[in-house]
């Protein structure tokens, strides 16, 4: 494994080096002047539709669970930026893109993943969030391995991460739900299983839920947190822990992640973000984005979906950013 996987984030640094970063947050770059592109087959979405919690009156499975099984992808944007979902990355040098359009004002953008509190930023201790803009800062031109996202290396998205990075399927079984990522897996246990010892850590946490109506609510515990929140850097500690409530439309064809975050050795406050996602079926076409599905070969004549397994290769492509060479 490589030593940036292994190797402790900045921001748990010795108490004289976070000090030292906190004279770096006004040297920021300033965001970019271009945004994201749109993926293939579609663009994202500026709004975020409520979808309050109550009873389920769709179809359930064997062992009473709501059907809620099928490939979803959020509506919003990628993980390019974690408060400015549709803004792109803040200091993102200028390139010849065709797909690359100016950004349109904020008020016409997508609203922060932060829904709680009310302007859109995770309440970081000072120290924390000049550890976030360090990040942010050398992200570009990353000249030590801290400054490289885990995902460029091929590393698990983590919570939650993973529910703005491409589609994902959710299957159900007696017991537990499944959630199959293209950067990693979850299992979430539903038989009322303790969590693991807090001497275990995992990429993808530990998480245990249960169902209260059109509602599935879970606890998540033994972080490692290596995995960023997105390419701006922002974070949790392996002390943190996450209250998750997936929201399900009464059509089935929508939910809101609505997941509380505590972590009083980083943040101020707990915060709430909010990431809404819709279901793709058959009926929809592949995108290369959201929906990375393609129709099975069997005998019958029932059309299923399948997903491949993602095939990652370290530095396989730009995305993961290089340092500049100096002679």
């Amino acid at each position: 494994m490589s030593q940036a996987l292994n190797s402790a984030p900045v921001w748990r640094a010795s108490a004289l080096a976070v000090a030292a970063l906190a004279t770096l947050a006004a040297s920021l770059a300033p965001a970019s002047s271009q945004a994201q592109p749109a993926p293939a087959g579609g663009q994202w979405e500026t709004r975020i539709a409520v979808i309050a919690s109550g009873p389920w009156k769709g179809p359930r499975l064997p062992d009473g669970q709501p059907d809620v099984q099928g490939h979803w992808s959020n509506t919003v944007a990628n993980h390019n930026n974690w408060t400015d979902p549709q803004g792109g990355v803040p200091g993102a040098p200028v390139r010849n893109n065709p797909n690359i359009r100016p950004l349109p004002p904020r008020e016409q953008r997508a609203p922060s993943r932060v829904s709680d509190p009310a302007d859109g930023e995770v309440p970081f201790q000072p120290w924390a969030r000049a550890a976030q803009q360090e990040f942010l800062k050398n992200f570009h031109n990353p000249t030590q391995p801290q400054y490289i996202e885990p995902l460029a290396r091929c590393a698990p998205g983590g919570v939650p991460k993973s529910f703005i990075w491409h589609g994902y399927e959710i299957r159900q079984y007696p017991g537990y739900v499944l959630i199959l990522f293209n950067s990693g897996t979850r299992i979430i246990h539903l038989d009322g299983k303790p969590h693991l010892p807090d001497s275990v850590k995992l990429w993808n946490a530990d998480s245990r839920g249960h169902w209260e109506g059109n509602t599935l609510v879970v606890d998540v515990r033994n972080n490692n947190s290596k995995a960023l929140f997105g390419r701006t850097g922002e974070f949790a500690s392996e002390n943190v822990q996450i209250t998750e409530r997936f929201v399900f439309a009464p059509d089935g064809k929508r939910y809101n992640y609505v997941a509380t975050f505590t972590d009083p050795s980083v943040y101020t406050r707990p915060w709430t973000a909010t990431i809404p996602a819709r279901r793709y079926t058959v009926d929809d076409a592949p995108n290369g984005w959201h929906f990375e599905a393609s129709l099975a070969t069997h005998a019958g004549k029932e059309p299923i979906l399948e997903r491949e397994e993602r095939i990652c290769h370290e530095n396989n492509g730009g995305f993961g950013n290089v340092a500049t060479q100096r002679k």
